[in-house]
């Protein structure tokens, strides 16, 4: 039954007297949010309900996908518009006189993730649940999230992020489903009367798994998934032994913060504590739930596929080879094959020092038993492989070596697949990172390039956009990406250059106003937005835009007169908080804005504007609005990107290198509508090879970089405290490990080419256009159709409404 105006507003008042025992005239925006998030999750319950029972009922296969990070954003309108209801509610509430926009800042964003990870695993919920596919988020529930980031006089200050402090109404607490997880103590062998070897343990710190699950709403098919969070908390029977707060802590902190730090032993120690809590629930509960399909063991992998989303997860693999020996009193033969083919795995990284190592000695402290495993994993992963392949290729591929476990290895090793993220990326991981495993194992490498969901970064975080392209090619693109293409076929039509024209300055009419409104600073949105948002490291290089912006001020400082178009530079980036030359990097940038801006020299020719705290949300507000998309790390150190695709589809033109989905970017929309500088990725191996790149030669021999350089140290930029001389001295003294300097003369040269195209609006708004029309590949809706086809084999169920079979077809 379709849900009228009148029928929400009547049943809305229900729901605020309900929780509240006032009207809702009464309430604050926290209450009413509240109430109308209780709403909307009570209308999907029943698609929830049936969309578990339908799985279980017709034994269909179901991929479980473990990560670290979620970052889902806020949920309310998001759900609402898969759900058919958000133009209802809207206008229902206006009846109230209520502000649907002002509801939904009320509701908390959560930090769950540190950036590209996170989201991206978000936008793969989506999909999954809106193409049909039987899928399934495993995390974490962390109570402080990352962290909130605050600047204080331009420096990261971390503060905790209690999103939970006003409740998370999307949340259910799922009490008969807890599990037990063990760490520490001693462990050993012994037989029991049938002849098992059973596992023994003693003086354990067990805790006790509390999933919190959340609905997973698909796009207007009845299909809703899960995804469960996890909590740790200590177990009701040993509730007695803690005396003291003090005694709970050890507990509590596992599931407290993201990413607790790792510059320490402790830190470090809590990280992998998170890492097997996250792991060893979630495959407790997936293999508990198997059983409902009254299958052999065996058949496992015909019926579960679990997925391991970076490294953090790899312990899924000792971990369902612990419950598969010891529980199921498999073989060791019969439990190596269940897990090799139920799990796969995705590396997401191209630095070496990013993939997790543990040393042994603390993996065999605190989890006895699974490093007990691993070690006879990598026995006969030894044994096997030394006779064939030699010494050299065993020793680079063995799980232990050099005193530490290594995570990666393990991941590979007891997977069926592994895959990276973007074409030069997984070319990189085949030819350097994992080189060896590849000579070993070449059939289960494959690439599965990342992707975003357009139904909130384009139908959603841009209603102007999603109008006119509804009015150009019809609806059919929401459900069929590829239909985007249609809309190259308007690129001459003057009419449809002007309303694109129209609705990005109204984006940026609105962000403006949102800046000055947040950050006191009033920009013109005629200028260009030049945007790049993503974490902070020095890789991604934000410390070449900031050179970039340095010397277009110095030029402006020189010559007035210069023909430069206005430009507002905007960032959004948090640093880890150990990260030190990240944060000095920031603290550069914000100084260098507080210059800027307050020089009534530059004017409207340049301002900077570094949001804090940046997440979902405020991306939202951002890549609407941006015309110019940063992505500008090193050639061949970026996996994939995913804030290039976002900024993409919404018609923003790519500066860029040649690294990660930048080159697919260019292959889909031509070299001639983006803006190419720099090294590529060759040409970086080649220069590291060669071993004799001079950064200081570049510094001595480049005036206008030379210039700008100094102004680091020579108190041009007032209100540093050594950050500039850090940076100059990594840069100039420390040979540039990034090849900033040497890729800087052909940056300036592009952002010249971003001035001249500029000017002329019509070919600008044009080469936009092909972008926005050219972005459908990169829809995680066809990156998760590749994944179930190629490396799950899990298919599309097509739901049931009203308990008829629905024949809707599927997005894809």
């Amino acid at each position: 039954m379709t849900l009228t105006i009148k029928k929400f507003i009547e049943e809305f008042k229900v729901q605020f007297r309900s929780m509240y025992a006032y009207s809702y005239k009464e309430g604050s925006n926290e209450q009413i949010y509240n109430a109308l998030g209780i709403y909307v999750k009570n209308y999907l319950s029943e698609n929830w309900k049936n969309t578990r029972e339908n799985y279980v009922e017709n034994s269909v296969k179901q991929v479980y996908y473990f990560s670290m990070e979620f970052l889902p954003g806020r949920q309310l309108e998001s759900n609402a518009y898969n759900l058919g209801l958000l133009d209802t509610i809207k206008e229902g509430l206006e009846e109230m006189g209520l502000s649907f926009h002002e509801l939904e800042e009320a509701e908390a964003d959560p930090a769950l993730g540190n950036g590209g990870l996170g989201r991206l695993a978000s936008c793969f919920m989506d999909s999954l649940a809106s193409l049909g596919i039987p899928g399934n988020g495993n995390g974490i529930r962390y109570q402080y999230g990352l962290f909130k980031q605050k600047f204080v006089d331009g420096y990261q200050v971390e503060l905790p992020e209690n999103w939970l402090r006003y409740r998370n109404v999307w949340e259910t607490r799922n009490d008969k489903s807890t599990c037990m997880v063990r760490f520490g103590g001693n462990v050993w062998l012994e037989k029991n009367h049938l002849g098992h070897m059973k596992t023994k343990y003693e003086n354990t710190l067990n805790v006790l798994a509390v999933p919190y699950d959340t609905p997973m709403v698909g796009y207007r098919n009845d299909i809703v998934n899960n995804l469960r969070l996890w909590s740790a908390e200590i177990p009701v029977e040993e509730e007695e032994n803690y005396h003291t707060l003090e005694a709970t802590e050890p507990i509590k902190e596992i599931t407290q913060v993201l990413y607790p730090d790792d510059s320490n032993y402790e830190g470090r120690l809590l990280r992998l504590k998170q890492e097997y809590f996250m792991v060893s629930a979630g495959v407790q509960s997936i293999l508990r739930h198997y059983k409902k399909y009254n299958l052999p063991r065996k058949n496992i992998p015909d019926k579960v596929a679990i997925h391991i989303n970076d490294t953090h997860p790899a312990l899924v693999i000792p971990e369902m080879m612990r419950i598969l020996l010891d529980e199921e009193h498999l073989s060791w033969e019969q439990a190596f094959e269940i897990t090799f083919k139920t799990c796969s795995y995705t590396n997401h990284t191209i630095l070496r020092e990013a993939l997790e190592k543990w040393p042994v000695d603390m993996m065999k402290d605190l989890l006895p038993r699974i490093y007990m495993i691993i070690e006879e994993i990598n026995k006969r992963f030894v044994e096997t492989t030394l006779p064939i392949y030699g010494e050299r290729i065993t020793w680079q591929t063995a799980i232990l070596q050099n005193g530490v476990v290594n995570m990666a290895h393990l991941a590979v090793i007891g997977s069926h697949s592994v895959n990276g993220v973007a074409k030069l990326h997984t070319e990189i991981l085949m030819d350097d990172v994992l080189k060896d495993f590849f000579e070993l194992y070449p059939e289960r490498f494959n690439n599965k390039t990342n992707g975003i969901t357009q139904r909130r970064w384009i139908q959603l975080s841009n209603p102007g956009l999603t109008d006119l392209l509804d009015e150009k090619i019809g609806q059919k693109w929401k459900r069929n990406p590829a239909e985007l293409k249609v809309f190259k076929g308007f690129e001459q039509d003057e009419k449809t250059i002007n309303e694109l024209a129209k609705i990005k300055l109204e984006n940026k009419v609105r962000l403006a106003e949102y800046i000055e409104e947040v950050q006191g600073i009033k920009v013109n949105p005629k200028a260009i937005f030049d945007v790049q948002i993503k974490r902070l490291h020095a890789y991604k290089r934000q410390h070449l835009n900031m050179l970039h912006i340095l010397y277009r001020y110095l030029e402006i400082k020189e010559n007035p007169s210069i023909d430069y178009t206005p430009r507002v530079f905007i960032f959004g980036a948090k640093a880890a908080p150990s990260y030190v030359y990240a944060k000095q990097i920031i603290k550069v940038i914000n100084s260098l804005a507080e210059l800027i801006n307050n020089d009534t020299d530059i004017g409207d020719k340049l301002k900077i504007v570094f949001f804090e705290n940046y997440g979902v949300s405020l991306a939202e507000k951002i890549i609407p609005a941006a015309d110019v998309s940063e992505q500008i790390s090193l050639a061949s150190m970026e996996a994939s990107g995913t804030s290039n695709m976002k900024l993409m589809a919404n018609g923003a033109l790519t500066l860029a290198t040649l690294d990660g989905a930048n080159i697919e970017i260019k292959d889909f929309v031509g070299e001639e509508n983006m803006f190419v500088f720099g090294l590529s990725s060759n040409d970086v191996y080649e220069l590291k090879a060669a071993n004799n790149y001079n950064s200081k030669a570049i510094y001595e021999s480049n005036d206008k970089l030379r210039r700008t350089l100094d102004a680091l140290t020579n108190d041009t930029i007032p209100g540093l405290n050594g950050e500039g001389y850090a940076i100059f001295d990594s840069l100039v003294n420390y040979n540039d490990e990034y090849f900033v300097l040497k890729d800087f003369e052909s940056y300036v040269d592009a952002q010249e080419k971003v001035d001249a195209l500029y000017k002329d609006e019509k070919e600008w708004t044009r080469k936009s256009l092909l972008n926005i029309a050219s972005s459908a590949p990169f829809s995680a809706d066809y990156t998760i159709k590749r994944y179930s086809d190629d490396i799950w084999k899990v298919k599309q169920y097509v739901g049931q409404k009203n308990g008829v079979q629905l024949l809707d077809e599927p997005l894809v």
